[in-house]
């Protein structure tokens, strides 16, 4: 067993979305709404969503093996995978086993882990947690969802909201940057706020329960709104204090890509300047938890995010569950 490290850090990242786009003006053409009123509410204009048989596995080994060839990792050498997801192949096997056999990375110990949207950032915050012991030299981290699979394309309030996609990030010791900070809290008497009530041990799958449409998500947005904003907020402003550094000193905050309007809140109650905020959901919607990996794989590849760089990540979703973590590039 080494030495605990200082620091962990990221070494390599990679994101894979299905090639199909369903624009706002798709969306009209299926249900009772208009491309201004989902622009101008949620900041979205399209999604990507995968094609029929299309699974998350799938999706997660192609983000997978471009942050393990950025690291410059052989998948036979990884040593920990973890897959966020909360829309995984199937009830078990846990979708990383199914991606460590594609990989071929036979000594990687693999579980799943389920935080909703929060999903990333409480992975990554848990590999670092393995890796600050010295138990294992690497880690790979992957958000995965296809999301498309669970979402009602009748219910307007949530259908024009979701995409499918997949971000990883390969973690290892660094000698220089790293995370600095990291926060997360639960709040399970919220947990009827977003949640999917079918498929698991209350309501089985059944006749009955696809009748009653209980295997679609299902979310009180007036009621989450007002949560996220307020956890994440304070999340954020707990790890830059944390990290010693104050909001000024953050040249980069990427947020969960959920809606535009919490976004901007989030930004103002945290003391963020709104230009230093990271945002694409506007070309994939809410991805869950690929959205954190995907958004800081983009603002990394265009230039936005430099070396030395402070990144604040944070995150909210069911459980509900938060997150956040500071980083140094």
């Amino acid at each position: 067993m080494t030495s605990p490290p200082q620091r962990i850090g990221m070494t390599g990242l990679g994101m894979h979305v299905p090639p199909k786009v369903l624009t706002n003006f798709d969306l009209e053409k299926m249900v009772d709404t208009t491309d201004e009123w989902i622009r101008t509410r949620t900041g979205i204009r399209e999604r990507h969503v995968a094609e029929p048989g299309t699974t998350t596995s799938d999706i997660a080994y192609a983000a997978a093996c471009e942050a393990l060839e950025a690291a410059h990792l052989d998948p036979k050498d990884l040593e920990l995978l973890i897959v966020a997801t909360t829309t995984p192949d199937m009830l078990f096997p846990s979708t990383s086993c199914l991606v460590q056999q594609r990989l071929g990375a036979k000594s990687a110990v693999c579980f799943d882990l389920s935080a909703a949207c929060s999903g990333s950032v409480f992975a990554m915050i848990t590999a670092q947690q393995y890796l600050l012991t010295g138990r294992y030299r690497n880690a790979l981290v992957v958000g995965a969802e296809v999301l498309s699979s669970f979402i009602d394309w009748t219910d307007r309030s949530t259908c024009v909201l979701f995409g499918d996609g997949a971000g990883a990030c390969v973690m290892a010791p660094v000698k220089h940057g790293g995370i600095l900070a990291t926060d997360m809290g639960s709040d399970g008497s919220a947990a009827q706020l977003l949640y999917m009530p079918g498929g698991g041990s209350k309501y089985p799958p059944s006749h009955q329960s696809v009748d009653q449409r209980l295997h679609f998500l299902r979310m009180n947005g007036t009621e989450i709104f007002k949560l996220a904003v307020r956890r994440m907020a304070d999340s954020a402003k707990r790890v830059v204090k944390e990290a010693g550094l104050k909001p000024e000193h953050v040249e980069c905050f990427i947020p969960h890509q959920a809606n535009i309007r919490i976004i901007e809140a989030v930004a103002k109650w945290a003391d963020l300047p709104l230009e230093r905020v990271y945002m694409n959901l506007q070309r994939y919607g809410n991805t869950s938890a690929a959205s954190n990996l995907i958004a800081l794989y983009e603002a990394v590849k265009d230039g936005t995010i430099k070396r030395d760089d402070h990144v604040v990540m944070v995150a909210f979703g069911a459980g509900l569950t938060w997150g956040s973590l500071l980083l140094q590039w």
